[in-house]
């Protein structure tokens, strides 16, 4: 049974979401505040973190950066404010999706399937892209008929880590601290100049997956065809 942290100052959001996600076989574990939250989150092991932004405390936004110190566990944001800066800076510190106050039960409980689906693909060792197989421990990626397309690391690092996660929005910043390391002394248009290269690398695999430029944001990659 997946366990899904909730965190939220509004004990009347915490109970709508435990009857929703409690009704499709999720176990739900309740915070009112972000140091409760994160005191939990070192100590026990939860399948997806539903964080408010406004808490006392701590916020959401500073529980958020210090939840991805842990690991990469999914990230869901419920917040009243629904400003583009905001949005950006909650990608930016590492949140996976985002819903506003008030929202639909329902999309919520369809977000956090959509969460749990991409953290199991991620936990897998290889990535299906259409046709295309991706395999992390050989490094290889094959097609349909097997044979094998070779693609320099850091293009595959990138490609692996998008087709990881199909649908989620990964920022330039995010990227390059996953790809080439917090001490990467290049600058974003790195990820750029690689992102071009696998679309034409793979310009005959656009009815398999496609990655997608979020202005000001940065990329995600769509599958079309599992």
């Amino acid at each position: 049974m997946p366990v899904v942290l909730v965190v939220d100052d509004d004990a009347n959001i915490r109970e709508l979401v435990r009857l929703y996600l409690e009704d499709e076989g999720i176990e739900i574990v309740q915070k009112e505040n972000g140091i409760e939250a994160l005191a939990y989150a070192e100590n026990h092991a939860s399948d997806l973190i539903i964080l408010d932004i406004m808490m006392p405390e701590m916020d959401g936004w500073h529980l958020c950066a210090r939840l991805r110190e842990l690991g990469d566990i999914p990230l869901l944001m419920i917040t009243a404010k629904d400003e583009p800066e905001d949005r950006i800076k909650g990608f930016r510190l590492g949140t996976d999706d985002y819903l506003v106050k008030p929202f639909n039960p329902t999309e919520l409980v369809l977000r956090v399937k959509a969460l749990l689906r991409r953290y199991r693909i991620a936990s897998s060792r290889t990535v299906r892209l259409g046709d295309l197989l991706m395999d992390r421990s050989s490094y290889q990626v094959t097609d349909k008929n097997g044979r094998e397309i070779t693609l320099p690391m850091k293009e595959f690092e990138l490609l692996y880590k998008l087709g990881s996660y199909p649908g989620q929005l990964f920022t330039r910043d995010h990227l390059i601290e996953e790809i080439w390391g917090r001490d990467y002394e290049g600058d974003e248009r790195t990820v750029d100049v690689h992102i071009k290269r696998l679309r034409d690398r793979f310009a005959d695999h656009e009815s398999d997956f496609r990655i997608v430029t979020l202005r000001n944001l940065g990329y995600r990659l769509e599958v079309y065809r599992d």
